[in-house]
């Protein structure tokens, strides 16, 4: 999905993913190498005008990782709002973070979530998408050399894996309203 928002100084909404593989002698995470920017990022793209973020999230990860969204199961804090009258609660993200998007007066603000999972994607990564995917430990990430991977991204997937994964609970990521 191209931008949106065009204009100097507007922001894009994305939504991302986080996917730690548990199958391997340690937890790994999971990265593709975006086509553009060259560098190491996590599974996302844009949120479409006719899409909420859990929608968007669901759609990027299929088409980037391959992964459907029952394979997966969401990381998410004890304490959380489970319910609301009247309002779909999506799950609580890893984070929201804005960032310049590379060196334009542009702006992406995404909201990042972790997940785990213990099997390979259950199909092949979308036409035109990324086939570069690494599956990389905490002390990879920290050796990826600076310029092949977003800092903020390193600095993500070392807190999923050093933070998240230890202390959050894992439960269904299909069980999320679409």
């Amino acid at each position: 999905m191209p931008h949106i928002h065009t204009k100097p100084g507007q922001h894009d909404f994305t939504t991302s993913a986080y996917i730690v593989r548990l199958d391997t002698s340690e937890p790994t995470v999971m990265l593709h190498q975006h086509k553009l920017l060259h560098s190491y990022l996590q599974f996302g793209g844009h949120v479409e005008l006719h899409e909420n973020t859990w929608q968007a999230l669901v759609h990027e990860v299929e088409e980037e990782s391959g992964y459907t969204i029952d394979q997966l199961e969401l990381l998410q804090p004890s304490l959380r709002l489970e319910t609301a009258t009247d309002a779909i609660i999506h799950p609580t993200p890893l984070s929201i973070q804005t960032h310049q998007f590379s060196d334009h007066d542009h702006y992406h603000t995404d909201i990042a979530y972790a997940f785990v999972t213990d099997q390979p994607p259950a199909r092949a990564v979308g036409e035109g998408e990324s086939t570069v995917i690494e599956a990389f430990s905490a002390d990879e990430l920290a050796a990826i050399p600076a310029g092949e991977i977003i800092e903020n991204v390193r600095e993500s997937a070392l807190f999923v894996l050093e933070e998240i994964l230890p202390n959050w609970q894992r439960v269904k990521a299909s069980d999320f309203e679409r």
